[in-house]
């Protein structure tokens, strides 16, 4: 990783120093200046993208360098060298830019997050690309940098320096003016928009089983983005040769941006499909008690999440904020993994040991983020979810079979149940356990839960006939309503019920960071029948019961090969 980052700054450092001696140390800077004023918003616009699993701040900003000095570096030499080649041979400079120019700055834009890919993928097992999505996002990103260092070049080249030759100071600011209307607002997007072509390919390449289409479809996508690049070039040309600007607005107009809005609408497509692929991909998970409905269906939509992570922020801080926002993501790195394995399943393709135990160490990963916000809320009532049902624990002492609403947008409270408990249902297709690849249990509840229905009440759990600990005592029913069932009989007053007095200071204290672990490595998911068990987690927004202590701390677990992304 320290090479990469110095190999990527040397060649920056290079690059700036070679534009700096062709056109000066001033319009060096002021072609920096003006450049950088759209790499925010360009940035901005990819991070937007990729909100529903953000991806390490580290990998992005590493394809960011690649395009802006790395793949910038090699496209100036080589388009340099290309044109003096040309002008000895006597031949037009023109082709470079139609010709020469889109090969190599496509081909390197894209080598650096091909790369990454590579890397991540089967060196660290970690891959940073797992659909098409994720690829625009990388390939954008090093596309974004290339456009930066490349407008400098021409903005302080082409721009400043080129009108200070001319009219002096006020010539070169009014050059550059001139040469940043064209190239960003009219144009800034090209070169992202252009790289994306590659990337769709690329991304299509890594979701797909058949191996033909892993070579077809990067090829396809990077001829495209070259044929692009090089018609742009082409009407630009055109259009300066015969002084014809009309060439280029058409070509603008026609062609470009239809194909722009194209991919933005194509992208938001995906990004809003990642939030549907946890509604679907998660949904066995919810069948076997791992996850509960209202858990999955707070991460939907970016609001859903806003609002899970606001709620766990007031229960529990900002630690039940910053591990919500961590539950989250695991969440939608398991729906992603999910899918792939299903996906690979339906072709008859076998789920590797890496997979199951990504699987795995996801599920626990989530188990120990929940820790930092269950039962901090002294509102929700005491619950779990079966996997078919929820049983709730009632002020009255009674614990009762609940059935999932049909839409289950707020919250309900519920830790998971041992799969299989006795009498439970066992999904269509799943003959009697978990689809191959899942984790099998016995897995304990936490301390005060019943396991499953009509097993005996562990010890310290409300029984029948008085409220449980911490409800006040019912003073009888009011004039006209029968007594409530359960409650030992008592004088009814004779008006309503008083108002309870709420009990004074804090009853729930904020969780406390969890102390730094040391890094352990995960083993390897273990086969069905010899399946460890997981420490008990809670689903959903709250539980009257606190984490475990046993869980596995998040910290630790991050630093097992899942990264921690904010």
């Amino acid at each position: 990783m320290a090479g990469v980052i110095i190999f990527c700054l040397a060649c920056g450092i290079v690059l700036l120093s070679i534009i700096g001696y062709n056109i000066g140390p001033l319009a060096l800077g002021i072609g920096f200046g003006a450049a950088l004023i759209p790499v925010p918003i360009l940035v901005a616009a990819f991070l937007w993208l990729d909100r529903y699993e953000p991806e390490s701040p580290i990998y992005l900003a590493m394809a960011f360098v690649w395009g802006a000095f790395v793949a910038t570096l090699v496209a100036y030499l080589g388009n340099t060298g290309v044109s003096k080649l040309f002008e000895k041979q006597k031949i037009s400079d023109d082709w470079v830019a139609v010709l020469v120019a889109p090969f190599i700055e496509e081909t390197m834009k894209a080598l650096g997050p091909v790369i990454l890919l590579l890397v991540t993928a089967f060196i660290l097992k970690r891959p940073v690309v797992n659909g098409v999505l994720d690829a625009i996002v990388f390939f954008g990103m090093s596309a974004t940098g290339f456009a930066f260092s490349e407008n400098i070049l021409y903005l302080g080249g082409h721009g400043y320096a080129a009108g200070a030759d001319q009219g002096g100071v006020a010539g070169g600011v009014q050059d550059v003016i001139a040469v940043f209307i064209g190239r960003i607002p009219l144009s800034g997007f090209a070169h992202p928009l252009f790289t994306s072509m590659t990337a769709v390919g690329v991304g299509i390449a890594v979701v797909t089983t058949k191996t033909w289409v892993r070579v077809v479809a990067p090829l396809s996508g990077w001829i495209l983005a070259m044929t692009l690049h090089g018609s742009w070039n082409g009407m630009a040309t055109l259009a300066s040769n015969l002084n014809n600007p009309q060439i280029l607005l058409y070509g603008y107009f026609a062609v470009f941006m239809p194909v722009f809005f194209g991919m933005v609408g194509l992208a938001m497509s995906l990004r809003s499909r990642e939030g549907r692929l946890t509604q679907t991909a998660l949904a066995d998970y919810v069948r076997l008690g791992w996850l509960s409905p209202p858990e999955v269906a707070t991460l939907a939509t970016m609001g859903r999440r806003r609002s899970a992570r606001a709620w766990a922020q007031r229960v529990a801080g900002e630690p039940g904020g910053a591990n919500m926002r961590g539950f989250q993501l695991s969440a939608t790195q398991l729906a992603l993994l999910r899918d792939r394995m299903d996906r690979k399943t339906a072709a008859g393709l076998t789920i590797t040991p890496a997979e199951r135990a990504e699987e795995w160490q996801l599920l626990q990963l989530m188990s120990a983020y929940r820790g930092a916000y269950v039962g901090r809320d002294p509102l929700a009532p005491r619950a779990f979810w079966t996997g078919s049902g929820y049983q709730i624990a009632f002020p009255d002492g009674s614990v009762r079979a609940v059935g999932p609403t049909a839409d289950p947008v707020v919250p309900i409270p519920v830790v998971r149940a041992p799969y299989p408990y006795p009498g439970m249902p066992v999904p269509a297709g799943m003959p009697g356990g978990p689809p191959p690849g899942r984790p099998l249990a016995g897995f304990p509840l936490a301390a005060g839960f019943p396991p499953y229905p009509g097993a005996p009440m562990p010890a310290g759990y409300p029984v029948p006939g008085g409220p449980p600990a911490g409800y006040p005592a019912y003073p009888g029913p009011s004039a006209g309503y029968p007594a409530y069932p359960g409650y030992p009989p008592s004088a009814a007053p004779s008006g309503p019920p008083p108002v309870q007095p709420q009990a004074a200071g804090p009853s729930w204290p904020a969780p406390a960071p969890a102390p730094p672990a040391p890094a352990a490595s995960w083993p390897q998911a273990a086969p069905a029948s010899d399946a460890p068990s997981l420490p008990p987690a809670s689903h959903g927004s709250a539980s009257a019961e606190a984490a475990d202590p046993d869980q596995p701390d998040p910290d630790t677990l991050r630093d097992t090969g899942l990264p921690k992304r904010d």
